[in-house]
């Protein structure tokens, strides 16, 4: 072999060797350029979430303004110079009000289960405190003093029946007073109850249903009567506060009155049709007595409310006398309350309440947004000083200054018309104590409400 031949295996190995190190080297080089990329999305997939994070915690910082933007606006609290107090302690919407027979308290019913007790006279002042008593297993949906202000009568909201409770004292000596379950009727109504009452006499009970019927019961919880008012349905149910009668309104235009009647040795006898109030060209949403039962006052479906003499000889067939009638601007179902003297009408619709001299029949005041919600409850107390309504969870406490008004225009005429000194000595000293009273009233503002 000659050394060119030898030469050649060498050559050709070591070009192998080179080819496949060359190879090699390229393979790197591409692994090196395909992985790069990787590890730089690694790195900015590592990097995103602190971006996002980031940009959440500055977004968040730019939008802290805007949530105050979401929170709910404060209801503004009612203000007027009529206003006395606004009396705050239910959790819930209150369904009915009552005053005590005595004078001295108020009774609020609420959704809330709760009762609670105030003292009328605590109204004027700056704090007002209250006594709880719970309704057991139910809701109270309208409650009523007994005559003697020692119980409450109360329908019930589940057991559609009514429930005797006892005002009653503690045993510790400190005179504060209790309010405790005591007697529930038997369920006899098919329909809800809407309203119930008591005869000053203590004899009877009324409970009025949503259909057609009034119950009379005795104090033990058996029915006495059974009445058919043939309104359709009804809308309102009231005792009289002279005890005699009974009334209802509901769909039909006209508000009816039945007489209660009980021998001489206090056994009951019947129950017969006294008078009616026919006026109104709709359904009467709701009415009231004035205290001695010789008026009343009507509001309708037609947008009117009447003012009426009830003081009428019903067994010889008079008819009640329409006094006064005005018109109600209010949206939906309206209440209407008489002061117990008669001199004054206030109609409440949705939140506002219109004052009308009922003794003039002209209009006096309107008072505008007195709650934060529709109205469910209209009342004077026993003195004709104030009126209560409730919406939502608290009860305005509001001065009768139209009453002191139409009092002291009346005892201005009698004052014009007196003949003896000693009569026009006595209306002079009556004159000056209502003025007093009105301006009073008139230049002082509220005093507050109860926390």
């Amino acid at each position: 072999m000659s050394e060119e031949e030898a030469s050649l295996p060498v050559i050709a190995v070591t070009a192998a060797v080179g080819a496949v190190v060359l190879l090699f080297t390229l393979l790197c080089s591409v692994f090196r350029k395909e992985k790069q990329p990787s590890e730089k999305e690694d790195e900015q997939e590592k990097k995103v979430p602190t971006n996002v994070s980031s940009e959440k915690s500055s977004s968040s910082k730019k939008n802290k303004p805007v949530s105050r933007t979401t929170k709910k606006t404060p209801q503004v609290a009612f203000s007027h110079p009529w206003l006395s107090c606004t009396l705050k302690g239910h959790s819930s919407r209150i369904v009915s009000l009552d005053f005590s027979p005595n004078s001295k308290y108020m009774i609020s019913a609420s959704e809330d289960r709760a009762l609670m007790l105030w003292s009328v006279k605590e109204f004027q002042q700056k704090e007002h405190k209250y006594i709880r008593g719970n309704v057991e297993l139910d809701t109270a949906t309208h409650i009523v003093f007994s005559p003697d202000s020692r119980a409450l009568v109360a329908s019930l909201a589940n057991e559609n029946a009514v429930r005797i409770f006892r005002l009653g004292k503690k045993d510790d000596g400190s005179h504060s007073v209790t309010i405790s379950g005591a007697v529930t009727f038997p369920s006899k109504h098919q329909q809800d109850i809407i309203g119930v009452g008591i005869s000053s006499t203590g004899k009877w009970i009324m409970t009025c249903s949503g259909d057609t019927t009034i119950l009379i019961w005795d104090l033990k919880g058996e029915v006495l009567a059974t009445i058919e008012t043939h309104q359709v349905n009804n809308s309102c149910g009231k005792v009289s506060p002279c005890g005699r009668f009974v009334a209802s309104s509901g769909f039909t235009s006209d508000v009816k009155a039945w007489e209660v009647l009980f021998d001489k040795t206090g056994n009951f006898q019947k129950v017969k049709r006294a008078f009616e109030l026919k006026g109104h060209l709709a359904g009467v949403y709701h009415f009231d007595f004035n205290n001695d039962s010789r008026r009343m006052a009507s509001v309708s479906k037609d947008n009117t409310w009447k003012v009426w003499d009830t003081d009428v000889q019903y067994d010889m067939g008079q008819d009640p006398k329409l006094l006064h009638s005005g018109q109600v601007n209010f949206p939906g179902p309206t209440l209407v309350a008489l002061s117990p003297d008669g001199r004054t009408v206030a109609v409440g619709g949705d939140a506002s309440i219109s004052f009308w001299d009922a003794v003039q029949g002209q209009p006096d005041q309107v008072l505008e947004n007195v709650h934060a919600e529709s109205m469910s409850c209209l009342k004077f107390d026993i003195s004709g000083r104030y009126l209560v309504c409730s919406g939502g969870k608290h009860v305005q406490v509001i001065h009768n200054v139209t009453g002191y008004k139409a009092t002291v225009a009346e005892l201005e005429e009698k004052l014009r018309v007196a003949s003896g000194p000693g009569m026009k000595e006595r209306l002079k000293q009556q004159l000056s104590e209502a003025r007093e009273a009105l301006n009073s009233i008139l230049s002082s503002s509220p005093n507050g409400s109860s926390k």
